[in-house]
C-alpha cells in the first residue's frame, strides 16, 4: 500500500498549486479519501475529504471557495486544486484514506485515517 504526494512547492501568495496523490495497493472508489495539513508547530489539521463510501465532500472553513479536492478512480489518484494561496497556507500536505465512510463531524479527525502519504511541502511567501 503507498500514497505517494507531488506538486507541492514555494509560490507567492495568490498563486496556485495542484497536488496529486497517487495510491497504490487499493482502490480509491472504495475509500473515503482527504487531504490534511500540518504547519510547523501546530497540529495535524483536515483540508478536505471525498467520502466515497456515503458519498459527500468536505472542506475545511479557510478552503471553501479557494480549494478544490478530487478523485479520478480510473487513475486511482486524488488531487488538490489550490488558488489564491495565503501564506497561512504553508504546511506539509498530506493524503490519507480509510475503508470507513466519514461524516460532517468526523472527516477531519486524523486518527479515523488509516493509510497516509508521506507528505509534500507547500510554502507561500508574502
Amino acid at each position: 500500500v503507498q500514497l505517494v504526494e507531488s506538486g507541492g512547492g514555494l509560490v507567492q501568495a495568490g498563486g496556485s498549486l495542484r497536488l496529486t496523490c497517487v495510491v497504490s495497493g487499493f482502490s480509491v472508489e472504495d475509500y473515503s479519501v482527504a487531504w490534511f495539513r500540518q504547519a510547523a508547530g501546530k497540529e495535524r489539521e483536515g483540508v478536505s475529504c471525498i467520502d466515497q463510501v456515503n458519498g459527500g465532500t468536505y472542506y475545511t472553513d479557510s478552503a471553501k471557495g479557494r480549494f478544490t479536492a478530487s478523485a479520478d478512480n480510473a487513475k486511482n489518484s486524488m488531487t488538490l486544486e489550490m488558488s489564491a494561496l495565503k501564506p497561512e497556507d504553508t504546511a506539509i500536505y498530506y493524503c490519507a484514506a480509510d475503508r470507513m465512510g466519514k461524516y460532517e463531524t468526523t472527516w477531519n479527525l486524523p486518527f479515523l485515517y488509516n493509510k497516509w502519504g508521506q507528505g509534500t511541502q507547500v510554502t507561500v511567501s508574502s
